[in-house]
């Protein structure tokens, strides 16, 4: 059984699995894929053609945005920023250009951090806290700064050898 707090909004047809716990003020869009025993935290929004795996733990304030793929096993530190579209604009519709961004199994995101769409970042890789992702993360590699660039090597428990 799933935990959906009073305040939550969950569209019909959303799918979310078992052991699920979604927290206060979370919008979750009809067709969007939520696997077993994830936390969804505070003020999270997941679109209509988003996919969280089973495992994940999306923390306050943190859009995964329609085309964003949380591999199983995904962290998703505070206002982290998932982005969809390359190029935006206010006057022009762009939702047929949606790039889809995957993040590989056990990867975790740190907080404020930016991910730009079209991206795969690679299972168990680790973007630090505030970086800004401009292009595609190795399985393993922890990346930092901004832009984001190779600092080290991570393992599947987080032990960082730089």
């Amino acid at each position: 059984m799933s935990q959906i707090h009073e305040s939550a909004i969950v569209d019909s047809g959303a799918r979310i699995g078992y052991g699920t716990r979604i927290w206060h003020w979370v919008h979750i869009c009809s067709g969007a894929e939520i696997g077993e025993n994830c936390v969804l935290g505070q003020n999270v929004y997941v679109g209509g053609r988003a996919r969280i795996g089973n495992g994940c733990k999306v923390q306050n304030n943190v859009s995964v945005y329609d085309g964003v793929i949380l591999e199983d096993g995904v962290f998703v530190g505070p206002s982290a920023v998932f982005t969809n579209v390359i190029n935006p604009r206010a006057l022009i519709e762009r939702k047929e250009e949606f790039r889809e961004t995957v993040v590989g199994k056990g990867a975790t995101i740190g907080a404020n951090a930016t991910i730009l769409c079209g991206l795969r970042i690679g299972e168990y890789a680790m973007v630090a806290a505030g970086a800004v992702v401009t292009r595609d993360v190795p399985d393993y590699t922890l990346v930092q700064g901004v832009p984001a660039r190779k600092a080290g090597k991570v393992s599947a428990e987080g032990e960082i050898n730089r």
